[in-house]
This record gives structure tokens, C-alpha cells and sequence, in this order.
């Protein structure tokens, strides 16, 4: 794969990143693979699939890549269109099981908000490994024995990945700001300039305070901070010009509100370190039973956030960083004795069973799905 064709796909889909964008499904070798070497399985999202190979060149390992729709994994595991099936079809219809001497399936580890490690071993005989949550760190995954080391397992939210969302937000508001060609010509480039500036300005300056989503009015204040500025700095330039008019002050304050608003609408969504603010799934808390918890450890494993700790000596797990949970259910899907389930603001328990079988929709609805259940 060359570096322009890499570009390329990573450019056209990081501007459509709202859209499912799937590839062909099957087995892809990489490199010169033996009876001994790696197996991992990714989506079929082509993005992620291209950025998989891409990171594994040089290495010498088999590459499965199971039907998710066209999704990234984590959307398509969480949302239920990465499934256990899905990961079985693919082990039995690709022919891997004659290519390798072992069993032992790499899967990425923001699958396990849907993928069930120990479902999968009971119908293949495969044993299941979660790998690190990013492609970049495969490499490192393998040369450490198919170990994740903490740094691994944590999802953050570098600058690259909140500037590939800046883009995300801004090309498809930017189409919709052509339609203003019927109205007002002239004014298209500033409102798609202001778009794009305004976007990589809510992404790029996320850490400075992205604590304040936590709250209800951080979440009001930011799209008005952003007006509050863009209007200051648009009375400025206008009154140094000798251009301040009041029909041109009405006109772009409207504009700007519009566009700050629906940039921000729901952008602890559009983070990987926040539930999104219009889930219901974001009222739960994790909770643990520690009577049923054996301190297997699966919890921590895929636990993106490092929510739980587990002391391997005394077969212990805490709770500590719940204020970080972001509600994915991936620690409650695997534990194989049941000791972790969400309880609501209200008190009431949504059990492992509900978080297995109903998937979170785009509104993060779990709690109705298991009401009409029982």
C-alpha cells in the first residue's frame, strides 16, 4: 500500500467520518505468516482496516477482518453489529484454522463493549487475547508476548485524533453552509471559514476544559463563551474598519450562535473519554459485588479508562477511578462471575444479562430495551 493511497483513504474518510464505510471481509496476509503466526481479527470499517496493516507491516501474521457493517469497532461492538457471530462466521468461513498449529485470537480490546471472550472460546475452541485499543501499539503488543501494558489499554484523546473530529464536525457543516448560496452569496466563505476555525478551536483547545462537561452548565457555557468571543472579536474589527452596522451585527450573531451550537450540540460524544450528552447510559455507575468477584482480572483488561484496579494477590477489585467510567459495559460483559452491574441515579440495577443482550442505540437507551424485556 502506498503512502499517497494510505493519505487518500484516511482523508476522504476522516471527512465523511459519519458514514459507514465497509470493505471486504475475510483473511489478509501479512507479510510471510507461518503455523506460528499471530492471528488478529479486526472490523470491516476500511479506515480502521487500512490503519491496521498499515501498522503491522513487517510483521509476519494473519489478519482477519469480521463484518461490522462498515463501523469502527467500538461503535459497532457497543451498538451491536460486532457480535459474537460475527467473530465465529469469520473464524469458520476464512480457513484459518488450516493456515495455524494454535488457537489463540488477537481481538482488538474496544470490542469487548460486545464481544464475549469466553462465548467465542465455548463454540471455536479459539481463546481470546485482547489486544491494545490502538493499531499503533500493535507492534509493542506483540513483541511483549501478546501483553498490554497499562499505557496500552488507556484511551485518551491526542491532539491528532480531536483534530481528525475537527474535521469531522466541520465538512459536513461546511456543505450545509453552501445552501446559504441561495440566500446570501457573498457571505458562504466567511460563514465555512468560521465553521472550520471555530471547530478546530472547540477540538484543539479540548484539555483546557474539557473538565467543565462534567456539568450541565459547563455544557451551556462553552457554545456562548465561543459566541461571546467571536462577536467581540467581529465588534472590533468592524469598529476599526469604520463597517459596524447593526443589520451586519444581527446577521452574524445569529450565524455564529447557529454554528457554535450545533459544533458543541454533543461534543462529549464526539470524545472517547466522555459518554455522549444525550445517552441515557450516562446516568449509570458502574457497580461491584465483591462477595460474587474472584479477581479474575478481565475487568481491568478491557476496562478503557482504568476505571478498576485488581490486587492479583488478595483476588481483590476496586472501584477506583469511577468518576472516569465512561459506561461502555465492556468490564460487565466480560466478567465471567457476574460481580459488576450499572445502577442508576434511582437505584435501580441494570444486570449483566441486560448489558449482554441489549446494545446501546444513538441515544445510549439500554434501561428502556430491558424494561420492555421484562
Amino acid at each position: 500500500m502506498s503512502y499517497l493511497h494510505y493519505a487518500w483513504i484516511n482523508i476522504l474518510q476522516t471527512l465523511f467520518r459519519v458514514l459507514p464505510f465497509p470493505c471486504r471481509t475475510g483473511l489478509i496476509k501479512i507479510g510471510f505468516p507461518g503455523r506460528d503466526s499471530p492471528v488478529l481479527l479486526t472490523c470491516n470499517f476500511r479506515l480502521t482496516v487500512e490503519r491496521v496493516t498499515r501498522a503491522i507491516q513487517g510483521i509476519d501474521a494473519y489478519l482477519l477482518v469480521a463484518n461490522s457493517r462498515g463501523i469502527n469497532v467500538w461503535c459497532a461492538a457497543t451498538g451491536g453489529l460486532l457480535t459474537n457471530h460475527d467473530v465465529i462466521a469469520v473464524l469458520k468461513t476464512s480457513g484459518i484454522e488450516d493456515l495455524v498449529d494454535h488457537r489463540q485470537l488477537i481481538l482488538p480490546q474496544l470490542a469487548a463493549t460486545g464481544i464475549e471472550g469466553e462465548v467465542v472460546h465455548r463454540k471455536t475452541g479459539w481463546t481470546v487475547v485482547w489486544g491494545p485499543v490502538r493499531a499503533s501499539a500493535i507492534p509493542a503488543f506483540l513483541k511483549a508476548g501478546s501483553q498490554a501494558a497499562e499505557r496500552m489499554r488507556s484511551i485518551d484523546f491526542p491532539w491528532p485524533q480531536r483534530l481528525e473530529m475537527a474535521v469531522a464536525w466541520a465538512f459536513p457543516i461546511s456543505l450545509l453552509a453552501l445552501l446559504l448560496f441561495l440566500f446570501w452569496p457573498q457571505g458562504v466563505p466567511a460563514v465555512v471559514t468560521l465553521v472550520w476555525a471555530l471547530s478546530a478551536l472547540i477540538f484543539l483547545s479540548f484539555p483546557l476544559y474539557h473538565e467543565r462537561l462534567r456539568t450541565t452548565g459547563g455544557r451551556i457555557a462553552l457554545p456562548l463563551l465561543l459566541w461571546l468571543l467571536f462577536m467581540a472579536a467581529l465588534l472590533g474589527v468592524t469598529i476599526y474598519v469604520g463597517s459596524l452596522s447593526w443589520p451586519l451585527a444581527i446577521r452574524w450573531s445569529a450565524i455564529s450562535l447557529i454554528v457554535a451550537v450545533v459544533l458543541t450540540v454533543d461534543l462529549m460524544g464526539s470524545t472517547p473519554v466522555y459518554k455522549g450528552g444525550f445517552q441515557e447510559d450516562r446516568l449509570l455507575h458502574i457497580a461491584l459485588d465483591g462477595e460474587l468477584c474472584t479477581g479474575v482480572g478481565l475487568c481491568e483488561q478491557v476496562c478503557p479508562r482504568d476505571v478498576l484496579e485488581v490486587d492479583y494477590r488478595q483476588r481483590v477489585t476496586t472501584v477506583a477511578k469511577a468518576d472516569d467510567c465512561v459506561q461502555c459495559g465492556a468490564c460487565i460483559v466480560q466478567c465471567p462471575c457476574d460481580a459488576l452491574h450499572f445502577r442508576s441515579t434511582t437505584g435501580a440495577v441494570v444486570p449483566p444479562d441486560t448489558v449482554r443482550r441489549f446494545k446501546v442505540n444513538l441515544l445510549g437507551r439500554r434501561l428502556v430495551a430491558s424494561a420492555r424485556a421484562a
